[in-house]
C-alpha cells in the first residue's frame, strides 16, 4: 500500500514539495479567487501552481500571464477536467499534488494541513468538506440546497461528519507516486472523476481519509440554467461510472432518478383517471416548502424563498441526467496516457511554460 511508504527520506528533513492542480475551463469570474488563495497558503515547503485551461482559446493563459506570472498554464484541448487534471498531473513536479478548482477557495492553512493529515494518516487521499458560500440571491439559495440533507444527503463532503475513512471527499491530496500506481483520472469520464478515482483506490486496499478541518469555501452556480446543467451532467456520468463499477452504488444516489420514475407514473396515472395519485407530487411539493421555510427560518436568509426551486432543479436534472444514456463523444485531441509504473507523460516544455 502506498499510504505505509513514506514520502521520501528528504522529507523526513523539510516539507515535501506540492504541486497544486487546477482544471479551469474559461477564464471566468472565480478563478482569479482561487489563484489568490492557493498563492497566500502559509506552507513551510515549496508550491508551485499549475492550471489546465479548457477553453478553445488560450484566452485564461493571456489573462493570467499578467497578473500571476509564477502559475504555469498547460492546455487542455479536450476540455474536461479528468483531461484537465491528467495534463497538469503530467506537467507537475511535486511530491505531493493538491487539486483545487476554479470555483474552490482554500482556506490558508489548507495545504499543510492536507500534507501534515498525509503523513499522519497514511491514507492514499485526503480531503474534506465543501462549503458553499453564494453572493448573488440565487447563488445564495443554491448555497443552502447544496449543503441540506434534502439537497445532496448524508455524505460527509457536502455536510461534515467524524474524521476517519470514507467514499470520497471533495478536491484531494495525494503522493504522487499514489497517483502514478493508480493510473490518473479517468479520461472517459466528464463528470465524476474524482468519485471514481477513489474507488479504485480503494478497490486496490487503500484508505480515502475524511479531515473535517479541511473545509474550503465553494462558489455555487449563479443561475438556475447553470445549476440545471451542472446536475444532469452530474446525474448523466454518475450512471456512467456506475455501469463501470457498478460495487460503488450508495442508496442515495438512487433517490433522484426514482423521484423522477415516480413522478412520471403519478401524473401518468393521473392523466388516465387515477387522481389520487397526484398525491404523490403534491407531497413532493409539500416537503420542499415545508423544508425551505426551516431552513430559512434557522438561517435567517431570504434567498431561502428560492430554495424549492433550487432543490427541484437539482433533484429532477440529477435523476433525468442519471436515466439518460451518455452520448459518444470525440475528443478534441488524443490524451497523453499516464504510465502506471514511470509516472505521467512530461508536457511539452512550451506548454509547461504557459505558451
Amino acid at each position: 500500500m502506498s499510504g505505509d511508504a513514506p514520502l521520501g527520506l528528504a522529507a523526513m528533513h523539510r516539507p515535501p514539495s506540492v504541486s497544486v492542480v487546477i482544471p479551469a475551463h474559461d477564464g471566468g469570474r472565480h478563478i482569479g479567487a482561487a489563484l489568490d488563495s492557493v498563492l497566500a497558503q502559509r506552507y513551510q515547503g515549496s508550491i508551485e501552481v499549475v492550471v489546465a485551461d479548457g477553453a478553445e482559446t488560450p484566452r485564461l493563459a493571456t489573462m493570467l500571464e499578467r497578473p500571476y506570472p509564477d502559475v504555469r498554464v498547460v492546455r487542455n484541448l479536450e476540455g474536461s477536467a479528468s483531461a484537465g487534471l491528467n495534463h497538469a498531473l503530467a506537467a507537475a513536479t511535486g511530491e505531493v499534488v493538491v487539486r483545487c478548482d476554479a470555483h474552490a477557495v482554500l482556506p490558508p492553512d489548507y495545504v499543510a494541513r492536507a500534507v501534515e493529515t498525509l503523513q499522519r494518516t497514511g491514507a492514499a487521499n485526503i480531503g474534506g468538506r465543501r462549503h458553499a458560500v453564494g453572493i448573488g440571491f440565487f447563488e445564495r439559495a443554491a448555497a443552502l440546497a447544496v449543503t441540506t440533507l434534502l439537497g445532496v444527503g448524508n455524505a460527509r463532503h457536502h455536510r461534515g461528519g467524524r474524521e476517519g475513512p470514507t467514499d470520497t471527499v471533495y478536491l484531494g491530496t495525494w503522493r504522487r507516486e499514489t497517483l502514478d500506481a493508480v493510473g490518473g483520472f479517468n479520461p472517459h469520464l466528464l463528470r465524476n472523476q474524482d468519485y471514481e478515482l477513489n474507488w479504485r483506490l480503494r478497490e486496490m486496499g487503500e484508505t480515502v481519509w475524511f479531515d473535517p478541518a479541511l473545509v474550503v469555501e465553494y462558489r455555487p452556480r449563479g443561475s438556475l440554467w447553470a445549476l440545471a446543467k451542472q446536475y444532469f451532467d452530474y446525474g448523466r456520468w454518475k450512471a456512467a461510472m456506475l455501469r463501470q463499477h457498478p460495487r460503488s452504488l450508495r442508496w442515495r444516489q438512487l433517490a433522484a432518478p426514482t423521484l423522477v420514475l415516480g413522478l412520471l407514473a403519478s401524473f401518468t396515472a393521473a392523466s388516465l383517471g387515477q387522481h389520487v395519485a397526484l398525491l404523490f407530487p403534491l407531497a413532493y411539493l409539500a416537503a420542499l416548502a415545508a423544508w425551505s421555510v426551516a431552513i430559512g427560518l434557522a438561517r435567517r436568509e431570504p434567498a431561502a424563498t428560492l430554495l424549492p426551486l433550487a432543490l427541484a432543479t437539482m433533484h429532477l436534472c440529477w435523476g433525468v441526467g442519471a436515466l439518460t444514456p451518455v452520448p459518444l463523444r470525440r475528443p478534441r485531441a488524443a490524451l497523453p496516457q499516464p504510465s502506471r509504473r514511470a509516472g505521467f507523460e512530461k508536457a511539452p516544455a512550451h506548454e509547461a511554460k504557459g505558451h
